[in-house]
């Protein structure tokens, strides 16, 4: 009998910059993965699927990530908005078994970001992957947010 199991374990790094490069904060957070995420995965390996995820949005809720989120509560717009992540795969146990997406924000204005998560649109809506919550990065016009977004299949 085959004992195996697959599972997605994923997690946010968050690094608050301020404009001159200097690091005001830096935090790693584990991340709830949706169900809707969940379906778009199971659809995406035998191909009832085709929209990889490749977004990164920031937004301004502390509500408490749940497996049921169709999105971020409050999503950022404007400069601060969903945008395409660098994406590679990167190795945790085994070789390439580690999806990286990373993105940079730059703030124009003042923000308190306190939520992320990972889409498969570049517009509102589409399908979320997964979403974390975490203490708030108050940013201000000129500093930068790298989001780093990493999940583990074993």
């Amino acid at each position: 009998m085959n004992t195996e199991k697959f599972t997605l374990r994923g997690h946010f790094n968050l690094r608050h910059l301020d404009p001159r490069g200097n690091l005001l904060d830096e935090t790693t957070i584990n991340n709830t993965i949706t169900n809707m995420g969940k379906d778009e995965v199971a659809g995406l390996i035998n191909g009832a699927r085709t929209g990889a995820f490749t977004k990164i949005a920031i937004g301004t809720s502390e509500t408490a990530a749940s497996v049921t989120n169709t999105g971020l509560l409050v999503e950022l717009a404007g400069g601060m908005a969903r945008a395409s992540a660098t994406c590679t795969q990167v190795t945790t146990d085994v070789a390439n078994d580690t999806a990286q997406l990373v993105h940079t924000f730059s703030a124009t204005a003042s923000y308190t970001v306190k939520e992320a998560g990972i889409f498969d649109t570049a517009t509102s809506g589409g399908r979320i992957l997964a979403r974390g919550t975490f203490t708030g990065k108050a940013m201000t016009s000129g500093d930068s947010l790298t989001v780093t977004y990493k999940i583990d299949v074993d």
